[in-house]
């Protein structure tokens, strides 16, 4: 990646705290370095953490970002913070799941973009959250996400 392309940068490569929350915490874009091109970009948050709003007990869940640039690509460090900032957010899972998902797509303005959140169970229930965008682009290789669902103890 070019030095243009991480001039605006405040995160990449500077020590940086864990943000307290969402609303603080900045995300990062650069700009997509094959735009001429569709591919796909995946991320995969297995220890994603935040809080429940009713008990303020930590709930779990296993993320999995799926997008296609358009102009743009997150910047992987800010998409940490960003994702570790939940730990102290309280939030319902679909709430978290949604909102990490619309946030991204206000960011990066992609050509599709879909989030699978696999959360693990509280209360005897796993609660799982899917949010798309819309079709994916025709053309473009989108593996299946392959996390299995929860099976309990037996």
């Amino acid at each position: 990646m070019s030095d243009d392309a991480t001039a605006g940068l405040t995160q990449l490569g500077r020590p940086s705290a864990q943000p307290p929350g969402p609303e603080q915490a900045i995300l990062e874009r650069v700009p997509a370095p094959h735009p001429e091109r569709q591919y796909l970009v995946r991320f995969t948050a297995p220890e994603f953490t935040s809080l429940c709003p009713v008990t303020a007990q930590p709930d779990f869940a296993h993320l999995v970002i799926d997008y296609v640039p358009a102009g743009w690509i997150v910047e992987s460090k800010s998409l940490k913070l960003y994702l570790t900032s939940f730990r102290n957010h309280g939030a319902f899972h679909e709430d978290c799941s949604v909102r990490i998902a619309t946030t991204l797509v206000g960011l990066l303005a992609p050509a599709w973009l879909r989030i699978g959140a696999y959360w693990y169970p509280r209360g005897g229930m796993p609660i799982d959250v899917f949010w798309q965008t819309g079709a994916p682009p025709e053309g473009v290789w989108v593996p299946a996400q392959d996390v299995p669902g929860y099976r309990g103890r037996g």
